[in-house]
């Protein structure tokens, strides 16, 4: 590892760590991939918060898709995904997807995940938008802590060793291939570990928008860390709204509220207290594609028939009362604090920043377009295409989670070399934040509003271009680091600058229409079957967007 020298403003090398391979990033998703590699050799596990505890999974309320009926189909789950994502999706991943997602299931079911189930004894599933059948798996409204708590412990069984509270602030290469990455500690010292691979399993970055149900670590880390070692990221641009957040109080803003909610029944109501998904969308109302209902709120808010908080209602007050308390308990929980009792009055909810579609360019087996890096989760790009189907995130986890850990752990070992020269690099950007003069929050204040107000849900071309300007000028000021201990956040708001970039310039590269990402000044005489256009691309090399054959 890589101490600082405060007596000489210096860094200098202390020792250097090192496994077979190393996985950034401890959610669902990262903790599967260490789960598998760490049959094959040494592998390290670091995570930016406390391993299970931060990231977007433990906050996942909602479900998990797999196909476990008769009726269903994989091949229905399939065509729903593809559709869902406005055709954008990568077919080879989708079908990896729901074929494995059962499988992976079971692997938590056997690790002792507990599920809410029929009374049958057979694991419980219930309806989200978009998918023709009740195929999301579910414990209460709190799936992702009980997935996350049950790979914990599967974790703990194995020799992965965990590195808690450091930021990955940059990944080393040896000639073209990425072989380790460097990190900062809770005290700001530089922290080095060289592997035969790398497993980027950071999640997401929807923290660049001003209202966002991303815990703080939802950064965009791992978007900026592949960009910046070369690899290829794909439709950065589809960024998906979750229609339903809280409105209030202020600092709650936000705040998922989960798609369960409509699942069991939940009813949108504008100030007219009037059903009005059945303008949109009538035959599926409520469930219809998350990008669609999004919209529709915002519709509905814009032309004046929101309530007085900027929201609309979402109303489960006509369910029986033990159905709400057992089946939304955390929802009945979060807004009996806001004082709120949603057995007896609607909530107040919003569209909020949520998931990020697109993200490093991945194989059926997560390598990207870089030697020896890989990415799974919510970082890789091309399984949820233009608009995510609630419930596939979390079986997207286990599935490529498992993928990537495997074929990183299948990587041959290596001779490990420190990047030497990318180690200075790092080392002189470091002491750059000593004369900085503007605070990493005052730069992330301002991308933030920036982003919501000018790449939002509905955009255009001048607004995108204006929020590209004020992304590039954040870019330039000079940022400080009063303290050692202040460094990491430096790091993480450049690379919201970077990740908030490769979105906006995503969104300038796609003149139509697809899924979450609506251009209103562009006019288009096709449909998502028909569209001239596949993925947007972006790498240190090349940018651009690809034409359909």
């Amino acid at each position: 590892m890589l101490l600082c020298d405060a007596a000489h403003n210096k860094m200098h090398s202390d020792e250097e760590r090192e496994a077979h391979v190393l996985v950034i990033g401890s959610g669902g998703a990262g903790v599967r991939a260490a789960i598998e590699a760490s049959t094959y050799g040494e592998t390290i596990l670091v995570s930016k918060t406390l391993a299970g505890k931060g990231g977007c999974t433990t906050m996942a309320e909602g479900g998990y898709n797999a196909v476990l009926r008769e009726q269903d189909s994989c091949d229905i789950h399939f065509e729903d995904t593809m559709n869902g994502g406005a055709l954008l999706n990568d077919p080879a991943l989708v079908r990896i997807l729901v074929d494995e997602a059962p499988r992976r299931m079971e692997d938590l079911l056997r690790w002792g995940a507990v599920f809410d189930v029929t009374d049958c004894c057979e694991v419980a599933q219930r309806p989200f938008g978009g998918q023709r059948f009740a195929r999301t798996c579910y414990a209460g409204d709190r799936t992702g802590h009980e997935m996350i708590s049950t790979l914990i412990d599967r974790l703990h069984s194995t020799e992965v060793w965990v590195e808690n509270e450091i930021t990955i602030i940059s990944l080393l290469k040896d000639g073209d291939r990425v072989n380790g990455a460097a990190g900062l500690d809770r005290q700001g010292n530089l922290r080095v570990i060289l592997a035969d691979s790398v497993v980027l399993a950071t999640g997401g970055g929807t923290k660049i928008y001003d209202i966002s149900t991303n815990s703080s670590s939802g950064t965009g880390d791992g978007y900026a860390l592949g960009f910046r070692a070369g690899a290829e990221l794909i439709d950065m641009e589809q960024i998906q709204f979750h229609p339903t957040g809280a409105v209030y109080p202020y600092d709650a803003r936000g705040r998922l509220v989960t798609e369960a909610v409509r699942g069991e029944g939940g009813l949108l109501l504008n100030i007219n207290h009037e059903r009005f998904m059945d303008r949109y969308d009538p035959q599926r109302k409520e469930l219809s594609t998350r990008d669609v209902v999004a919209r529709a709120i915002a519709t509905e808010i814009m032309e004046g028939r929101g309530t007085v908080n900027g929201g609309v209602y979402l109303d489960v007050t006509h369910l029986p009362r033990s159905q709400i308390e057992t089946k939304l308990p955390i929802m009945l929980e979060q807004f009996l604090k806001f004082g709120v009792d949603i057995r007896d009055e609607p909530m107040e909810v919003a569209p909020t920043a949520h998931h990020i579609m697109g993200g490093l360019r991945i194989t059926p087996q997560g390598e990207t377009t870089v030697p020896g890096l890989f990415a799974c989760g919510e970082v890789a790009g091309g399984v949820h295409g233009a608009n995510r189907l609630g419930g596939n995130a979390l079986a997207d986890t286990q599935v490529f989670g498992r993928r990537a850990g495997d074929a990183a752990g299948r990587a041959p070992s290596l001779e490990k070399i420190a990047d030497t020269m990318g180690i200075d690099a790092i080392q002189s950007r470091l002491r750059t934040f000593d004369q900085g003069d503007v605070q990493p929050s005052t730069v992330i204040r301002s991308l933030q509003v920036a982003m919501w107000e000018g790449a939002g849900i509905f955009r255009n071309a001048k607004d995108l271009e204006k929020t590209l300007g004020i992304i590039d000028h954040l870019s330039t000021l000079k940022m400080k680091a009063p303290a050692r201990e202040n460094l990491a956040g430096c790091c993480i708001a450049g690379n919201m600058l970077t990740t908030a970039r490769l979105v906006v310039k995503g969104a300038l590269l796609r003149k139509e229409s697809r899924g979450a990402h609506v251009r209103r000044d562009i006019s288009q005489a096709w449909d998502n079957r028909t569209s001239p256009y596949s993925h947007t691309y972006q790498s240190l090399e090349r940018e651009g967007i690809e034409v359909r054959p």
